[in-house]
């Protein structure tokens, strides 16, 4: 998994709460489109993945670059099926990313505007949460 950083600051974290607020980050800064959450929420690899396998393979032809604005941060743990109560929290099991509402998850750069928009609506189904399609003005 290339997504996950080599170092972290804690072992294992406590789950914690998605904050509401707006995300301060609002402008495109690489490409012409961007893809945002909406609304706050908890994205694992398996699903960040999907979305981009499936724009890249759409926009590659018409010289598209597809650019990941998150990382996963977070680890999540988990206790084996049929263990006792205690002893401790459980093995670190996967990595999560944290997503604010109004964050850009994705920024996506083609040549062809028009293909680049049906791509990255049809990766909207590919995500858990609502996604809002944004354009930059040129």
């Amino acid at each position: 998994m290339a997504l996950i950083p080599k170092n972290f600051k804690y072992k294992k974290y406590k789950k914690g709460r998605l904050s509401k607020s707006l995300n301060k980050k609002k402008h495109i800064v690489f490409g012409h489109l961007a893809l945002k959450a909406k609304e706050p929420a908890r994205l694992t690899y398996k699903q960040l993945e999907a979305a981009r396998k499936f724009i890249k393979k759409k926009i590659k032809p018409f010289g598209g670059i597809i650019k990941r604005k998150v990382n996963l941060n977070v680890k999540i743990t988990s206790k084996p099926v049929a263990t006792r109560m205690g002893r401790g929290k459980g093995r670190v099991d996967s990595h999560i990313c944290l997503v604010k509402a109004g964050q850009p998850i994705y920024e996506i750069y083609c040549l062809n505007l028009y293909e680049a928009k049906k791509a990255a609506l049809k990766s909207i189904h590919k995500l858990p949460i609502g996604i809002k399609l944004d354009v930059k003005n040129v």
